[in-house]
């Protein structure tokens, strides 16, 4: 009898060591996740972001720094570093600069508040606390959140995975997912220093009274001043939307070329070559919010978005399209025609 209690209370007591020892509940890992990523005073983190829309993958290194309440800079170049932008949030507003063009632009904006960056650690921990269904699991030695996404892109690419270090509890891969639930996105992360604070003097934008740029931005210009005009065509398919009119304009000795689809819903695409700014880089207003298009930060509002990448600067103007068309139509802008 004796034995049998004692068999009991051992079986009794390893059920109640393993119930302590089990699986982490989504709940549990993300009141840690709150606390460690929200609650930072500040980060630093390095990332390369692999882009699978298009016909060849586009790879681009991201570095970010962020420091409470609202300081952010955020730098994007792609693989050889000759095509740089970046997009700062100081006490003065929210800046996109374009070294290579020696041209910044200031924005009346609340980013990134208002839009999710899968880039941006806290956005990622906000996506998990907003989406009540959001899936959870482990594999390994890491956390697998499945979210909906909150971004520009959220119509395109309504899903993501978020992947999370057991250990560190720090993010480790973002996949973002089209419809089918198929990686268009994948970003890497790198590094991640949390804790890390930097001075309100270390997010100013810097301005050169001559216009002059430095040695690596120099050699970039240039690659810009050489590059050909070559007329893209948007690869995201509208229904009832065609091509209806192509025109190729000389104005003040330089090409332009005006696309322009009809159907049921009407927009026109304007492009030429990017002329390089000789002045300072005293910020000009832009209208609208800034929007990450993966290869580019363009400038959107109600009815146009533009932007400048590879030496050519593009605007969308359409009253018909909603703000998520027109940046599914930007982000798909290809040289290859549609079909």
């Amino acid at each position: 009898m004796k034995s049998r209690l004692a068999k009991l209370l051992f079986a009794l007591t390893m059920i109640l060591i393993l119930s302590a020892c089990g699986a982490q509940s989504k709940e549990d890992v993300l009141k840690k996740l709150s606390n460690k990523w929200i609650d930072t005073k500040g980060y630093e983190l390095t990332a390369e972001m692999s882009i699978q829309t298009g016909q060849d993958p586009r790879v681009y290194q991201v570095e970010v720094w962020h420091t409470k309440p609202d300081f952010y800079r955020v730098k994007v170049a792609d693989a050889k570093e000759e095509n740089t932008q970046m997009i700062v949030r100081n006490k003065e507003g929210v800046f996109v600069v374009t070294p290579a063009l020696n041209k910044t632009y200031k924005f009346q904006s609340k980013w990134p508040s208002e839009n999710s960056q899968a880039y941006l650690i806290g956005s990622l921990a906000e996506d998990i606390k907003k989406d009540k269904s959001a899936k959870f699991k482990e594999e390994g030695n890491k956390y697998v959140f499945e979210t909906k996404t909150n971004n520009n892109h959220k119509n395109m690419l309504p899903f993501q995975k978020i992947y999370i270090d057991k250990k560190t509890l720090l993010p480790t891969d973002v996949s973002i997912l089209n419809e089918n639930k198929e990686e268009q996105i994948h970003i890497k992360f790198n590094k991640v220093t949390l804790g890390k604070v930097h001075t309100a003097d270390e997010f100013k934008i810097e301005q050169s009274p001559t216009g002059q740029a430095d040695e690596g931005t120099v050699e970039a210009s240039a690659d810009m001043e050489n590059a050909e005009f070559e007329t893209h065509y948007p690869m995201a398919q509208i229904d009832q939307v065609h091509l209806i009119d192509e025109k190729v304009l000389e104005v003040d000795g330089d090409k332009r070329v005006i696309l322009t689809f009809s159907g049921e819903k009407e927009f026109t695409i304007i492009q030429q070559l990017t002329e390089k700014s000789t002045s300072s880089t005293i910020p000009v207003f832009a209208p609208g919010d800034p929007v990450d298009l993966g290869f580019a930060i363009g400038a959107v509002t109600d009815q146009s978005i533009s932007w400048e990448k590879d030496g050519m600067s593009f605007f969308l103007a359409s009253s018909s399209l909603s703000k998520e068309e027109m940046i599914e139509v930007a982000s798909s802008m290809s040289v290859a025609e549609p079909k």
